[in-house]
């Protein structure tokens, strides 16, 4: 997008903004940072340049920027109408990127189901319909299909290929117009505007220091994704103090450099963490162990051993052993449109934080051939599991690593030459720059279970403006309304549940019956979105 674009002012009805000279370069003052009311005089006082205004602007640019917009397009909003402000090339970007670091690469399965289709609000063509479509054999053909129908009862559950998701919604990005909406550049803080709406102050692309523009928008939707990664806390302190980032990793950043070194040398690893990532990090290890490629010995750190089923009765049971929690995806099946959501949905503040806490936690799904790699490295004394809780981490001898763990049969001093932290994500939203400055001004608030607190539309409380509404969705929200939040089928429940928030308030138009069927029909021709009026 030229700079000459950005200058647009596309809301009709209202007066235009002094045009904008988009090589000007201004940067923040005092006054801009101690004000959580800004106007467009102190703008023009700091040299920062308004360079549009419009309807709806996204912050963030993956994949929950991605299911708004989507949604909004297929309703019938102009791309015209809409903003992107992001510095990803690709709305799949920052998940290929997570994904790809924890061992996850586009020919292997993700932890979602056949109708969270990324791609598809209407969840048909599913994932698994698509991939027997394109099968050449009538065995490869029936086989997806057949997963699907047979599941879960003695059969695993059906899951996409990560590559197949990121295609499909590259095609889907560029069927609704996706690089029209985009403003390449960082978002650093929003705020409200004195006159109504919203201000992001962002960093343009390829800029350096001194160098900050502006948009102006009716309605702010927040998509930034997780905060950052997440260490251990002793991890870090080992980390910082010995400056080893080749020997302590985190899964989800690269470390492609320690399964290619293991491959050249026998050696030993320590795992820490018992969820998903964990358990796609040992499939990796004992990967490279089964076709030879490596002599690796693994050992995996629990803080809390699984022994039996997880839950209440009452509520739900999930099944449990050999350390894991499993569960098939990070929340029960009835948390995404069941009994559970629907309790979920009448409780407040730590009431729904506990019920969050006891249907999600540390889990992973059981499959059958990764539970039989994990039986054969045992009989082999290659995968060992040692429960407790770790006092110190330190150098040793031979460039390891000494995880030193008080356990119930005393202490141990465990030795290896990497250590992979798979404990997650980081969580605290205060982390990040831009949910940092909504609490601090802009009227956010925190949750019982820390994250942004949110109504059942998304709406993050307490920031309206006037008629002008902020919304928020992903693992920013959870501890909110809905479970399964940052989940595929999460980010289309949320971005529906705003386009209909903002349908009831007349700023867009909503999908009724007629207009999905029709959309739909546009989908499958691959033709884009209808646009039509009815907004405001």
């Amino acid at each position: 997008m030229s700079d000459a674009d950005l200058t647009r002012v596309i809301r009709p009805g209202r007066t235009d903004p002094p045009p904008a000279d988009p090589s000007s370069k201004g940067d923040l003052t005092d006054e801009l940072l101690g004000s959580s009311v800004w106007t467009d005089d102190m703008f023009e006082r700091a040299g920062i340049p308004i360079v549009e205004q419009t309807r709806l602007l996204s912050v963030g640019g993956g994949l929950g920027s991605f299911a708004l917009v989507d949604t909004l397009r297929i309703a019938g909003v102009p791309t015209s109408e809409m903003r992107v402000i992001t510095n990803l090339e690709r709305p799949s970007a920052t998940y290929r990127y997570l994904a790809g670091n924890s061992q996850i690469p586009e020919h292997e399965r993700l932890r979602s189901d056949a109708g969270s289709v990324m791609d598809n609000i209407w969840g048909f063509p599913s994932y698994a319909w698509r991939e027997s479509r394109e099968a050449r054999s009538m065995r490869e053909r029936i086989a997806p299909l057949w997963n699907v129908f047979a599941e879960p009862l003695g059969i695993d559950y059906w899951t996409p290929r990560a590559g197949d998701v990121y295609d499909g919604v590259d095609r889907e990005a560029e069927r609704i117009g996706w690089a029209d909406v985009l403003v390449p550049g960082l978002v650093r803080m929003v705020r409200r505007h004195r006159d109504g709406g919203f201000v992001a102050l962002y960093a343009p692309e390829g800029s350096t220091g001194g160098d900050r523009r502006a948009v102006r928008a009716d309605h702010v939707h927040i998509a930034v994704g997780y905060p950052g990664i997440k260490f251990l806390p002793d991890l870090q302190a080992y980390r910082e103090q010995h400056s080893d980032f080749s020997r302590v990793v985190n899964a989800y950043e690269p470390h492609d450099h320690v399964y290619a070194e293991l491959r050249a040398t026998p050696a030993t690893v320590l795992v820490r963490g018992s969820g998903i990532v964990g358990s796609r990090v040992l499939q990796r290890l004992l990967d490279d162990r089964d076709n030879g490629s490596a002599d690796t010995t693994v050992i995996h750190l629990f803080r809390n051993y699984v022994d039996g089923p997880q839950g209440d009765k009452a509520t739900y049971r999930r099944p449990g052993g050999d350390g894991f929690a499993y569960q098939g995806f990070n929340f029960p099946k009835s948390a995404w449109g069941g009994q559970l959501k629907d309790r979920l949905e009448s409780l407040e503040g730590p009431e729904r934080a506990e019920l969050l806490r006891t249907m999600g936690g540390t889990n992973t799904p059981k499959r059958k051939a990764w539970q039989e790699q994990l039986t054969r490295a045992r009989a082999a004394n290659a995968y060992r599991q040692i429960t407790g809780q770790v006092t110190a981490v330190r150098q040793g001898a031979d460039q390891t690593v000494v995880t030193e763990v008080r356990t119930t049969n005393g202490n141990l001093e465990l030795a290896a030459n990497f250590v992979i932290d798979a404990t997650g994500l980081e969580a605290d939203i205060g982390e990040h720059r831009v949910l940092a400055d909504l609490l601090d001004h802009t009227g956010a608030n925190r949750n019982a279970h820390g994250r942004l607190d949110v109504a059942p539309s998304f709406e993050v409380r307490g920031t309206r403006n006037g008629d002008s509404r902020m919304y928020a969705s992903g693992s920013i929200t959870l501890g909110g309304y809905y479970a399964g939040v940052d989940s595929f089928l999460g980010l289309q429940y949320a971005a529906l549940s705003i386009a209909d928030d903002l349908a009831a308030a007349g700023v867009v138009p909503k999908i009724g019956p007629g207009r999905s069927i029709t959309e739909w029909w546009r989908r499958m021709r691959n033709r884009p979105p209808a646009t039509r009026g009815g907004s405001r």
